[in-house]
C-alpha cells in the first residue's frame, strides 16, 4: 500500500514537530516553506532525510497531499490553501495533528490575554505531581513531545488560529482566560467570527469534560447564552460568588468542584494584578480537576514569578523599575499593564496595529502615565489619541534610543513600561525579539 503524503506548510517550530511525528507514524513527509527556514531546523530535516524546500511552494509536490498541516500563520485566504481545500484535502493544525497520536490527558487554554501565565501556571503546578509537558505556543513542539516523551499529560497553550484548523480535537479540561477584540484582520474585521474560533476549543466536548471561563467577560457569558456547549461548565469571577468554581471573598480565593472546597489568600501570590487573580483562579482549578493536592496547589502560586516578556521586572536602575510587557500585543493586555502600575509611569508603547481602539487605557493614561515615547513606524494614531493627555511625548524607531529616552525622564520612584499594546514586525521579528532588546537596552543603561 502507497504510504500517504503529509504536506506541511511551515518550517517552523510546529512545522519541523509535525513533520518528525509524521515521518514516525509512516507518512511520507514533505516540508515547504514560503520564507527562509532556520539553520537549526534545516539541519533536523537534513539529519531525519525529510525533503523539504524554502522561499517558495512548488504546487506540483503539495496539491499531491492527502494530508496537510499549515503554519497558524498562514491566512485561510492565501491562494494556496483555498486551492488545496477546493481539491478536499484535509487541512489540520500541528494541535490536531498530534492529539491522534497520544492518549494523554490534555488541558487546553485559549483566551486573548493571560493564556500564557495560566498555561505556564497550571504546569508549574502540576509538574509537582504529575509527569506533564507544557506545548502549543509555548516550548517545544507538542507533535515533537508526542513522538519523543509522550507524557500521560499536556497543557497546551492554544491560539485561535491553531483552534480554526481542528476536526476531532478535544481537551479534557479546557480554559477561556478571557475574550477581547483581537487579530480581526484575520477574522474579517467580524468580532463573533473571532469569538466562535475560540470556543473552538469545546467543540468536540462532551459533559464528561470541563469548561473552565472568566464569569466577569460578557462577551463570554453572552456567547455561552446564545450557543450552548456540552461541557460541564466551571466559571471563575472575582465578583460573584460561585458555587461550583472559583470566586474572590475578602481577599480570599475560594473553589470548589463536586464539594471539594480549597481556599487560599490572593495576598500571598507570587503574581501581582487582578488579571494574575484570575489566571491563579483558572489554573488552580484544573489542578483540583486533576487531583493535585491543596498543599501543592498553595506552594505553587506562592513561588511561581511569571514568563518572559509579561510584565517581567528586569532591573531597577536609580531607583526606576524597568518592566518588560513585549508580550502585551494588543490593547486589553496593556490595559491590565497599566491597572498594576502603582508609580508614575514612562509608557513605551508602539508597533504594528491590528485596527486598536485605546479609549479603554485614557484613565490610566490620566492618572498614572507621565510620559509617552512612541516605538513604531506610524505613530500617527498614539499621536492623536494620547497627544494632549501627557506633557511629552516622543517618537523613535529603535528600542536603544527609546531606553535612553526613558531613562533621561524617569525619577526615583518611577516605572518604565515597555507594554506596546501592539504587534511587532513594523521594526522586530517579534514579541520575544522586542523583549530582548528592551532588556539588552536596559542591561546597557
Amino acid at each position: 500500500m502507497a504510504k500517504q503524503r503529509l504536506v506541511i506548510l511551515g518550517g517552523g517550530e510546529s512545522g519541523v514537530g509535525t513533520a518528525l511525528l509524521g515521518k514516525a507514524k509512516g507518512f511520507e513527509v514533505f516540508v515547504s516553506d514560503k520564507g527562509k527556514i532556520k539553520e537549526k531546523y534545516k539541519q533536523v530535516l537534513i539529519h531525519n532525510e525529510i525533503e523539504w524546500e524554502e522561499e517558495t511552494h512548488t504546487e506540483s509536490k503539495i496539491l499531491n497531499a492527502d494530508l496537510v498541516m499549515k503554519s497558524p500563520g498562514i491566512p485561510d485566504k492565501a491562494p494556496l490553501v483555498k486551492q488545496i481545500r477546493k481539491k478536499g484535502i484535509q487541512v489540520v493544525s500541528e494541535i490536531e495533528f498530534a492529539a491522534r497520536y497520544t492518549n494523554a490527558i490534555i488541558v487546553g487554554i485559549t483566551g486573548s490575554n493571560g493564556k500564557t501565565t495560566t498555561a505556564s501556571l497550571a504546569h508549574h503546578i502540576i509538574k509537582q505531581e504529575l509527569e506533564v509537558g507544557l506545548a502549543g505556543n509555548i516550548g517545544d513542539s507538542f507533535a515533537k513531545q508526542v513522538l519523543e516523551n509522550d507524557y500521560p499529560n499536556y497543557v497546551l497553550e492554544i491560539s485561535s488560529f491553531q483552534l480554526d484548523d481542528i476536526i476531532d480535537f478535544k481537551p479534557h479540561i479546557a480554559v477561556i482566560t478571557n475574550i477581547t477584540p483581537d487579530h480581526l484582520d484575520r477574522y474579517n474585521y467580524e468580532f463573533d467570527n473571532y469569538i466562535a474560533s475560540k470556543f473552538r476549543i469545546a467543540l468536540n466536548q462532551t459533559k464528561e469534560d470541563y469548561l473552565i471561563y472568566d464569569a466577569d467577560d460578557p462577551v463570554i457569558l453572552d456567547w455561552l447564552e446564545k450557543h450552548p456547549v456540552q461541557s460541564t461548565l466551571l466559571p471563575f469571577s472575582l465578583v460573584k460568588k460561585i458555587e461550583n468554581g472559583a470566586y474572590l471573598e475578602n481577599e480570599k480565593i475560594i473553589i470548589t468542584i463536586d464539594n471539594t472546597q480549597i481556599d487560599m489568600s490572593a495576598k500571598d501570590l507570587a503574581l501581582e494584578g487582578k488579571h494574575n487573580i484570575k489566571n491563579a483562579m483558572a489554573a488552580s482549578t484544573v489542578a483540583q480537576l486533576l487531583r493535585i493536592r491543596k498543599q501543592t496547589i498553595r506552594e505553587s502560586l506562592e513561588n511561581f514569578h511569571g514568563v518572559e516578556h509579561r510584565l517581567e521586572s528586569v532591573l531597577k536602575i536609580n531607583k526606576v523599575q524597568y518592566i518588560n510587557d513585549s508580550k502585551a500585543t494588543n490593547v486589553n493586555a496593556t490595559y491590565y499593564a497599566l491597572e498594576s502600575m502603582d508609580a508614575p509611569t514612562v509608557w513605551i508603547v508602539g508597533g504594528q496595529d491590528k485596527g486598536n481602539n485605546y479609549k479603554e487605557l485614557y484613565p490610566f493614561v490620566n492618572e498614572k502615565v507621565k510620559a509617552i515615547i512612541c516605538l513604531g513606524v506610524d505613530n500617527e494614531k498614539l499621536l492623536e489619541n494620547f497627544g494632549s493627555m501627557v506633557d511629552v511625548i516622543v517618537e523613535t524607531q529603535f528600542m536603544n534610543e527609546a531606553v535612553k529616552i526613558a531613562y533621561k525622564i524617569a525619577e526615583a520612584g518611577d516605572n518604565v513600561l515597555l507594554s506596546p499594546a501592539c504587534a511587532s514586525f513594523d521594526l522586530f521579528e517579534n514579541y520575544e525579539d522586542r523583549g530582548r532588546q528592551f532588556k539588552t537596552a536596559v542591561r546597557n543603561l
